[in-house]
């Protein structure tokens, strides 16, 4: 627990203004700005989204569009076919099953289509003040190679995590994992000469 205690400080004294990258208005924003951030940058997405939601930032709203007039508005986030379906097929479920309100719970927001856990965890997060840690692929790495909980999947190392951090800090440290696989812990090279993290990182003293 120690090991654990003295990463999550320094992420902290790193990152101390760690937030959402997705800009977002309402619970629904938020679900279909997480949905077209797969294999997206967060940056690219918020373009796309500026715009759409001008017009179409409610589940009744945005199902008068057809799938394909919702392609062309999503086509920069790339994998538009598979998004666009699942982003109508959610606000129809939305719309059916809950009253025209995003579910405010990680099993019921589960139940939307194109919905899973990450995505369910995130919304749950921030937009309803929930305690929960999304494993995005910056999570899964930096978890992994830090030692903090090594899984080989996102669902065991959300579990690892939340078995090691307290759980008042599961979405902040959400974010600082996010911030310190961006700007440090890269995929392909990580900046370990310039981590302040590498003596506890376990990838570091197996690669040194």
């Amino acid at each position: 627990m120690e090991h654990t205690k003295e990463i999550l400080s320094e992420l902290e004294r790193l990152y101390p203004d760690a937030a959402p990258a997705l800009h977002f208005a309402s619970p629904y924003e938020l679900l279909v700005a997480v949905m077209l951030s797969a294999q997206c940058t967060d940056e690219r997405v918020n373009k796309v989204t500026a715009e759409l939601f001008r017009a179409y930032n409610t589940p009744q709203k945005m199902l008068t569009l057809s799938q394909e007039q919702l392609e062309q508005k999503i086509f920069s986030c790339g994998f538009y076919h598979n998004k666009a379906a699942h982003i109508l097929s959610a606000s129809r479920d939305i719309m059916q099953k809950f009253g025209g309100e995003v579910p405010s719970t990680q099993e019921e927001l589960c139940t939307l289509a194109g919905v899973g856990r990450k995505t369910a965890n995130v919304v749950y997060a921030f937009a309803f003040g929930g305690d929960a840690i999304a494993v995005d692929t910056h999570v899964f790495r930096v978890s992994n190679r830090l030692g903090l909980a090594a899984g080989s999947t996102p669902d065991k190392v959300e579990a690892g995590l939340c078995a090691v951090i307290p759980k008042a800090q599961w979405s902040q440290a959400h974010h600082w994992l996010i911030y310190h696989g961006r700007r440090v812990c890269h995929s392909q090279k990580p900046d370990c000469a310039h981590c302040t993290l590498a003596p506890l990182c376990a990838y570091h003293q197996n690669n040194a």
